[in-house]
């Protein structure tokens, strides 16, 4: 396959830049904003298999709206996600508000981001969720460059 006509498919790497947008409208998230286009490996687990398939025989420089539903794009909200903790696990200098996002420190040393939901007394609720989760999400994709991975045998 020449590179004037490859397509996105499994075990490729695809760059591309894409714009992210709620149902209503309002941006999300963008690539363009700071010019860094998306990398990622189709096939790698990364993305939902609905969304790869979104991608799969787009061409270099070919663009492409598509709408995910919840389930599709970043799940349905877990309740299992949502912690309380004491105020006292908080620096007492850190002055919480309702749907800051902080980083929080895993066991194995990397980080996850949690939004706090509530303020009550002692008690800080935290959101471990995607923020997107629960919502249908419209991508807008342009293909940048696509490179087949070499497959081992």
């Amino acid at each position: 396959m020449t590179e004037a006509n490859l397509k996105v498919e499994e075990n490729c790497q695809v760059i591309m830049h894409f714009d992210l947008k709620l149902e209503d409208g309002s941006a999300a998230d963008s690539t363009r904003v700071n010019n860094k286009p998306a990398k990622l490996v189709l096939g790698d687990g990364s993305l939902t298999p609905n969304f790869e398939a979104c991608l799969k025989g787009m061409s270099k420089g070919e663009r492409k709206s598509f709408t995910l539903t919840a389930n599709d794009a970043f799940g349905q909200p877990n309740p299992d996600n949502v912690h309380h903790m004491d105020r006292s696990r908080f620096s007492s200098d850190m002055k919480l508000e309702e749907g800051m996002i902080m980083a929080f420190a895993q066991p194995d040393g990397s980080e996850v981001p949690g939004i706090i939901r509530s303020l009550a007394g002692d008690s800080v609720t935290v959101d471990f969720n995607h923020p997107l989760a629960g919502q249908t999400v419209i991508f807008d994709v342009e293909i940048i460059d696509i490179i087949p991975l070499a497959t081992q045998q």
